[in-house]
C-alpha cells in the first residue's frame, strides 16, 4: 500500500531547523481588529440591530419637554426640544416674529422681551425654564388698534431707521422705564446699552423714552 500522501496535503517543505515565527504584538493588534471590525461591519451590513425600531427611533430623538407659559395674556402649552430659545419658540413655534434674531448671542439686544416684567435677551433664555412665566414680546404692548406710549413716541420722534432693532428697543425702553432708570439722558444710555442701534438713532431713542417716561 502506498504511503504518499495526496499533494493537497503533503506540508509546505520547510529548512532544517526552521521553525513557524510567532506572530508579532502589532500583526496580533491589527488581526484582532481587523476581525473585530468585520464582525461589527456584517451585523450592519446583514442588517442584525441592537436597537430594534421603537428603540433606535427613540435614541434618535432629541429630548423634549413641556412647557406651560402665558405669552402677551395668552396661555399657551409647547413641547418644545430642551434646547430651543424663547426666541426660537416665540418665532418658529408661535410665529411672534416681531423679536428680531440678530446676532443670536445676546450682543445686540433686538431679540430683547420681557418676562414677568424684566428684560431678557430671548435668544440667550431656554424656553423649557419659563414654566408658568409671564413673556410680553412687542407684539403685546399695543392695547387693539392703540400704540403703546412708546410706540408712539418712537413715531413722534423719528427714532428709527431701518427698523430692524426697533422691537428690542422699545420692549428695552418699556422694561428701562418700568425699572426707574429714566432721571437723566445718561442714566438712559446706560441702561439701554445692551441694545445696539446700527443706524445711529441713539439720540432719537432716548428722547422717545424720555417722551413715554413724563421728562418731556
Amino acid at each position: 500500500m502506498s504511503t504518499e500522501l495526496p499533494e493537497s496535503d503533503v506540508p509546505p517543505p520547510t529548512g532544517a531547523g526552521e521553525s513557524s515565527p510567532a506572530p508579532t504584538r502589532r500583526t496580533f493588534i491589527a488581526t484582532s481588529t481587523a476581525v473585530g471590525g468585520a464582525v461589527v461591519a456584517g451585523g450592519v451590513i446583514g442588517g442584525t440591530s441592537l436597537l430594534d425600531p421603537e428603540e433606535a427611533t427613540a435614541a434618535e430623538r432629541p429630548p423634549s419637554s413641556r412647557v406651560s407659559l402665558t405669552v402677551n395674556g395668552t396661555h399657551r402649552t409647547v413641547t418644545v426640544d430642551n434646547r430651543t430659545s424663547l426666541l426660537d419658540l416665540l418665532r418658529e413655534h408661535l410665529g411672534l416674529t416681531g423679536s428680531k434674531k440678530g446676532c443670536n448671542a445676546g450682543a445686540c439686544g433686538a431679540c430683547t422681551v420681557l418676562v414677568d416684567g424684566h428684560r431678557v435677551n430671548s435668544c440667550l433664555t431656554l424656553a423649557v425654564r419659563l414654566e408658568g412665566t409671564e413673556v410680553t414680546t412687542v407684539e403685546g404692548l399695543a392695547d387693539g388698534a392703540e400704540l403703546h406710549p412708546l410706540q408712539q413716541a418712537f413715531i413722534d420722534q423719528d427714532a428709527f431707521q431701518c427698523g430692524y432693532c426697533t422691537p428690542g428697543q422699545i420692549v428695552s425702553g418699556v422694561g428701562c422705564i418700568q425699572e426707574g432708570h429714566t432721571g437723566s439722558p445718561e442714566e438712559i444710555r446706560e441702561w439701554m446699552s445692551g441694545n445696539i442701534c446700527r443706524c445711529g438713532c441713539y439720540v432719537k431713542i432716548v428722547r422717545a423714552v424720555e417722551q413715554t417716561a413724563g421728562r418731556k
